[in-house]
């Protein structure tokens, strides 16, 4: 028996699987149909408990080749069902293992429609997962509500890398898409790593360039004594204003060099050009959010990860709204008017998702072509 315990008082009783430990973390709802292992690695979910809409998971089992870093980084998983036995020939673990190996509670045998809609309107807020058969719910409930919140902790310092390092790996498995363009010259880009997914990386690199990665504290002075052609702002997890050492990094890089964010990338430019960042009610979370591009008129289905966003009101004339989400109309992307900056808020890499957007690595490579002329 495990009990999944929130912050406002309700209960649920379910199974336990994956590890036998207690974890708090900020319950968010996942609509991607696949590609649970891929969610499970993200970094940006650092400090969350995911609850995934999919009913059946765990089916296809657990492979290295669809890791998109090298640990869990979620404070639990919440799913209606798990699968005890994998299908899959490329299968080499079982979820339940893969996550009691990485110290990952998960609780099934609850109602995850009930959830996903309390979570819509309620918000997001603390969850416990626990096997504790001795305290009482209330006792819980109070442990829940002591806990920290995701906002109050800098997420993106945990997940980061220690020393900065080159990535040269592209596109190897036979199931990504072809390279979303190739650059005409090796530009060196310099990638902050804020808790990036691998499979950014792999586009960068797919697309030509030469890819060398930073810690997220690193200074501007010493990104640019490395003298990079462009400068990439990853995804990341946690409050973007707590991030006051990678704005204040974007700001200066900005003026020097072109530059490309997505997701937390994306809503630290907003800070940096005057803007403001804000909680949002239950955030994106899924492989199926439709944005429009502004300035082609196209719509495209993107894979999303994100509980902040941008508040348009607060941009300077500078800067112009590319992007809007067709649910919520909320900001998915921004472009600085004269400096050569872009961000979305999305993730064009998908890795669960589809690749509508790849062609954003391109306008990256345009842009560094250009700069360079």
């Amino acid at each position: 028996m495990a009990r999944l315990v929130l912050e406002d008082g309700t209960v649920l009783v379910g199974r336990g699987f994956g590890a036998a430990t207690d974890m708090v973390g900020e319950l968010v709802f996942n609509t991607s149909m696949f590609g649970y292992q891929e969610i499970l690695t993200d970094p940006s979910y650092r400090g969350q408990t995911v609850l995934l809409t999919q009913p059946h998971i765990g089916n296809y089992g657990v492979s290295s080749e669809d890791e998109e870093s090298a640990k869990l980084w979620l404070s639990g998983l919440v799913v209606r069902e798990v699968c005890a036995r994998a299908s899959n020939f490329r299968s080499a673990m079982e979820l339940s293992d893969y996550l009691a190996q990485h110290g990952v509670p998960g609780i099934d045998g609850v109602d995850t429609r009930m959830l996903t809609r309390h979570v819509r309107d309620h918000g997001e807020q603390r969850v416990l997962i626990t096997r504790d058969t001795t305290s009482s719910d209330a006792e819980l409930v109070k442990r829940v509500q002591q806990a920290p919140k995701v906002a109050d902790v800098d997420h993106v310092l945990k997940v980061t890398t220690e020393t900065a390092y080159p990535w040269t790996e592209g596109y190897t498995s036979h199931w990504n898409p072809p390279a979303p363009g190739t650059a005409k010259a090796r530009h060196k880009v310099v990638a902050y790593d804020f808790g990036a997914k691998r499979n950014i990386l792999r586009s960068l690199v797919a697309c030509g360039l030469d890819v060398t990665v930073v810690p997220a504290t690193t200074s501007a002075a010493e990104v640019l004594a490395m003298q990079p052609d462009g400068v990439f702002l990853s995804n990341g997890p946690g409050d973007p204003a707590i991030c006051r050492y990678a704005i204040d990094a974007a700001t200066q890089l900005v003026q020097k060099v072109p530059v490309f964010g997505i997701c937390l990338g994306h809503q630290i430019l907003g800070h940096v050009f005057g803007g403001k960042t804000y909680k949002m009610k239950f955030g994106h979370h899924g492989g199926n959010q439709p944005v429009i591009d502004l300035t082609t008129g196209k719509v495209e289905i993107t894979s999303q990860n994100h509980s902040y966003a941008v508040d348009p009101s607060s941009l300077p004339d500078s800067v112009e709204v590319t992007h809007r989400n067709l649910n919520d109309n909320t900001v998915e992307g921004l472009r600085h008017k004269e400096l050569p900056v872009f961000s979305v808020q999305y993730h064009p890499e998908a890795a669960p998702g589809p690749h509508d957007a790849l062609y954003l690595f391109k306008r990256f490579v345009d842009l560094l072509e250009t700069a360079r002329c």
